[in-house]
């Protein structure tokens, strides 16, 4: 079974709603995490589903009974490095694939990297179809293993889109390394971490013939739902 774990812990204040942001409406009536959550069920028999919960837990537990939660106590003062942090340590033996609470995509970018989910091949899924000063971009070594992972990244290759897998083999040593990082940085801060000093090899998969959108601000959410379909 297929263990995904879905980050929506955070207030998400930059689109300015009184909820959490992954029940923030798409044109087709269902909202970020239903999307989510149907995109998983299209690509996977069968999946365990993890949510990190904080801000307003009560109303993401009611959309969403099924799932497993883990409550991210600290959600108002940490960042993604913490709720990643404590959905690794709650899943059971085996790799984790994850996602960010905010993204709308294809569901096929679920089906790309199924082989590497098998294979438990670490990887990051990436755009290199454009390069954002604010969004977190990437390097690759000599091998194509993913070298630096940030938002400083000069010269990057592309942007990570927020959907990624740690395999089993290397889950423990992401897991030490996410508690090392500093509350405010974001789980990537981890990633890099754990490459640079753990010796994991995190390859990039190109999902950029598919569509990805954070959504972050309203034109964010604009853009997401051109590739919605109208309710």
């Amino acid at each position: 079974m297929v263990q995904v774990a879905i980050l929506a812990a955070g207030m998400g204040t930059r689109l300015g709603q009184p909820f959490p942001k992954s029940l923030t409406p798409l044109r087709d009536g269902r909202t970020i995490m239903s999307q989510q959550f149907a995109n998983i069920a299209a690509e996977f028999d069968q999946a365990q589903v993890y949510v990190v919960v904080g801000f307003k837990l009560e109303m993401i537990l009611e959309a969403h009974p099924r799932a497993v939660f883990v409550y991210n106590e600290e959600f108002d003062r940490t960042n993604t490095s913490k709720s990643l942090w404590r959905v690794l340590s709650a899943s059971g033996p085996g790799g984790v694939l994850w996602m960010n609470g905010d993204v709308v995509f294809d569901h096929r970018i679920l089906d790309r990297l199924k082989p590497y989910i098998e294979a438990d091949q670490s990887v990051v899924a990436v755009n290199t179809a454009t390069v954002a000063e604010e969004e977190v971009k990437y390097t690759v070594d000599g091998e194509g293993f993913i070298k630096e992972l940030s938002k400083q990244v000069r010269d990057a290759l592309g942007e990570a889109v927020g959907i990624n897998f740690i395999a089993g083999k290397d889950k423990q040593a992401l897991i030490a390394r996410l508690a090392e990082v500093d509350d405010q940085e974001y789980f990537e801060g981890g990633i890099e971490l754990a490459i640079a000093q753990d010796g994991i090899q995190v390859l990039p998969v190109d999902i950029s013939d598919l569509y990805a959108v954070e959504v972050d601000f309203a034109e964010d959410l604009e853009r997401a739902n051109e590739h919605v379909p109208q309710a």
